[in-house]
């Protein structure tokens, strides 16, 4: 036990510790007791999944809490999850079961009762979403100053899921709004296991306060154990899998033929690795609904055909809160094996108890989303084990952009990046957040009714996320909101919330700066099994919840969808896009894919896969050239840059005149140069490079529908905002042209394209 930070606490915080038979303080937990008793400035923790963060934060918190009583509620938890505020509210009573400080949880599934009984004395440990912060700053304006001028600290936990968007800069401007009612400002305390760029975090976190931050971080855990396997499937398949055999994983056929099979096999390998001997929880992450569910039923049918425990469940934002809450509890059970497919929604620290292993399907998108569900497994001092598939469709490639693996490649990419280089995503912070500044700016209307022009201004635009918002276009922005009468003016000159956006400003759905999808309720009897996106025919069949449901009725006025179990091949009926790729991500996948480097994670499969897919990059000199021959007028182009780059490439393409008729972002495009002569094409592409148009100029060419479906609340924007908002944060014309191992192709496109003509 480190002496000096434990001899800091509280008696009651070390009986705690005593009771729970804790060896020792981590050194980071050590020096974070010390810097929140010890220092005024601001805290981040970054340290991994289940490593004791929350108890670093909450030990000294609690313990200064409890020797300077404070005269309102004292600390504040901000989780990104109700789940998550659940968990953690079990822990923080436990804690302070021998004190007099309360804690309340707050979100929507808390009784008003409870929260009037805390609000009474507003005193303690609040813990709250941001959505229900919101809803306190809109309706409790006149009782903040009692509730929240004694608050000494605000704990954000999950920092890196909240600075990336905007429900981030939400919480920012909400801690802000909070500090004018204060009588000290309160520190804030961040707490994360992935930070990319640990400097741009602590400034995200300073925001507009005075306080310095302090940086602690625990040394990243190196035992880890870690396989990929790949399989190749057959496109037509029984959703219900059989029995088949895998293909002999050392045959040592070049085709790919060899390495295709019926999705069965590799639904087998997985269920296999789920019943395994000494295995008693799995965690399973896919990027999609979709997939979460298909994995979680076929897992299911194949234990029931061979009589075996099924103990497969689904977690995700679409299923409802019951059967969510019975999975955590499924995993939490002791000496009870227990298997949960998930999305994003177990990725955070939502604790699990000892889970066993994790298999995900499919490549993350980054390496932060890796770290984090890596660490979701080996606690207690254990190895963390997770598990890869990477999974591919069999098809006829036309070219060498369907032929390579890019799934393969980006799982490999991910794993060695953070393996070789412990290199996290830095955050992308944007500097126009439009729909977030329409949703502030309604909701600082309503919390005082009515505001002039100016004080709007003020209460607006000084919150740091709108540092780079000028007075001119701010005032754009309230006179278009006055065009569409979002904003209605008083006879004394004041703004007060407009007929139009009334209702929308009064729902509960305002809260939140996320989009909510117009979804169906799904209901087998009086049982609600979760939510879909549209409405299917009456006698089909859904998937949700890993179960295949025939739709018995259709209720379009309640948006209720009656069902009944079924089986068969289900329809799922989710939308939805990925998350951007950083650029260094598709680099290293040029370099794994040009080395002859071995990893020794992989398994036969995938080592097979990768060797055929390095032989097809050599033999087309995939090295030497990023611009490859389709037709006579068509050409295939390797940008080996990430999301925005290439975004940009293409409308950069599209300003030049050419076509982009077909592609996958970020990982090729073809480039149409139509009847032009190569060396025509070859002046035009050379001029482009030497006098590339403005971002303003390529954001001119996008579709204002698209402009207007990025954000929540883009669509009561003006045009002419969104356009410069697009250019300002999602356009990257240097990054597009910039020449650099392995992103050469736009500036050898002139070259090229004479060459292979």
């Amino acid at each position: 036990m480190t002496e000096n930070s434990f001899d800091k606490l509280a008696p009651f915080i070390q009986e705690y510790i005593y009771r729970n038979k804790w060896e020792n303080l981590h050194g980071f937990q050590a020096q974070a007791i010390e810097a929140i008793l010890d220092t005024p400035d601001h805290v981040l923790i970054s340290s991994g999944t289940a490593s004791g963060k929350t108890e670093a934060a909450l030990l000294p918190i609690i313990t200064d809490l409890h020797n300077n009583p404070p005269l309102s509620i004292g600390a504040m938890y901000i989780g990104p999850l109700k789940a998550l505020i659940n968990d953690q509210f079990e822990r923080i009573v436990d804690l302070l079961e021998e004190s007099d400080i309360p804690a309340q949880s707050w979100h929507g599934d808390v009784s008003a009762a409870k929260k009037r009984r805390f609000l009474k004395r507003a005193r303690g440990i609040l813990q709250i979403t941001p959505e229900s912060l919101e809803a306190m700053l809109i309706h409790r304006q006149h009782e903040l100053k009692r509730l929240f001028f004694d608050l000494r600290y605000v704990i954000i936990d999950e920092v890196h899921a909240f600075i990336v968007s905007d429900r981030g800069r939400q919480v920012l401007c909400q801690l802000e709004r909070l500090s004018r009612v204060q009588r000290m400002p309160f520190r804030r305390i961040g707490l994360s296991a992935t930070i990319g760029e640990p400097q741009l975090t602590m400034d995200w976190l300073k925001g507009h306060s005075k306080r310095g931050v302090k940086l602690i971080e625990a040394a990243p855990r190196s035992n880890a154990e870690i396989g990929l396997e790949y399989f190749r499937l057959r496109q037509e398949y029984d959703n219900e899998p059989g029995d088949s055999t895998l293909l002999n994983a050392s045959s040592q056929a070049d085709s790919l033929d060899a390495l295709t099979v019926d999705a069965s096999a590799y639904y087998q390998h997985a269920h296999q690795m789920t019943q395994r001997k000494g295995v008693g929880k799995t965690l399973i992450f896919a990027n999609t609904r979709q997939n979460t569910e298909a994995i979680a039923m076929n897992l299911r049918q194949l234990s029931e055909r061979r009589r075996l425990p099924a103990f497969y469940h689904v977690h995700h934002g679409s299923i409802s809160a019951p059967l969510r809450e019975s999975a955590e509890a499924a995993m939490k059970a002791e000496n009870q094996k227990a298997c949960v497919a998930a999305t994003v929604t177990l990725e955070l620290g939502i604790d699990l108890g000892q889970l066993d292993q994790v298999l995900q399907i499919n490549s993350t998108h980054s390496v932060s989303s890796f770290v984090q569900r890596l660490g979701r497994s080996g606690r207690r001092g254990g190895p963390a084990r997770m598990f890869f598939y990477a999974t591919e469709k069999e098809s006829e490639p036309r070219h060498l952009g369907e032929e390579l693996p890019w799934n393969l490649l980006q799982t490999i990419a991910i794993i060695q990046l953070y393996a070789e280089e412990k290199w996290i995503e830095p955050p992308q912070i944007p500097q126009m957040p439009l729909s977030l500044l329409y949703h502030q700016t309604m909701s600082i209307i309503k919390s005082h009714t009515e505001l002039s022009p100016s004080q709007l201004a003020e209460q607006v635009l000084t919150l740091s996320p709108f540092k780079q918002i000028t007075e001119e276009r701010f005032r754009q922005l309230l006179h278009y909101l006055l065009e569409i009468e979002h904003l209605e003016r008083t006879e004394k000159g004041g703004l007060i919330i407009g007929i139009e956006a009334e209702n929308i400003v009064s729902s509960y759905r305002f809260y939140a700066t996320f989009k909510d999808e117009v979804e169906y309720r799904v209901r087998d009897k009086s049982r609600e099994i979760g939510t879909i996106q549209a409405a299917p025919p009456v006698d089909s069949a859904v998937l949700l919840a890993g179960y295949a449901w025939r739709v018995l009725k259709v209720d379009e006025e309640m948006r209720v969808i009656e069902v009944e179990r079924a089986r068969g091949r289900p329809d799922t009926l989710w939308r939805g896009e990925g998350p951007p790729i950083h650029t260094r991500i598709l680099q290293k996948m040029r370099e794994i894919l040009l080395s002859h480097d071995f990893y020794p994670y992989l398994q036969p499969r995938a080592r097979k896969r990768l060797d055929i897919a390095r032989q097809s990059a050599q033999s087309a000199c995939l090295g030497d050239a990023s611009i490859f021959p389709l037709t006579e007028s068509r050409r295939l182009v390797f940008p080996w840059r990430g999301t925005a780059p290439f975004e940009t490439q293409l409308l950069l393409l599209e300003y030049a005149g050419f076509k982009v008729p077909g592609g996958w972002s970020p990982y090729y495009y073809a480039l149409d140069c139509g009847t032009a002569d190569m060396r025509e094409v070859k002046d035009k592409l050379e001029g482009l490079y030497r006098q590339p148009p403005s971002a303003e100029d390529l954001a001119n060419l996008v579709e204002v529908g698209e402009l207007r479906q990025r954000n929540k609340y883009d669509v009561y924007v003006p045009e002419h905002l969104l356009r410069v908002a697009y250019a300002c944060d999602f356009i990257d014309i240097p990054a597009a042209l910039r020449q650099g191992e392995g992103s050469r192709a736009f500036l050898d496109m002139p070259n090229a394209l004479v060459k292979n003509g």
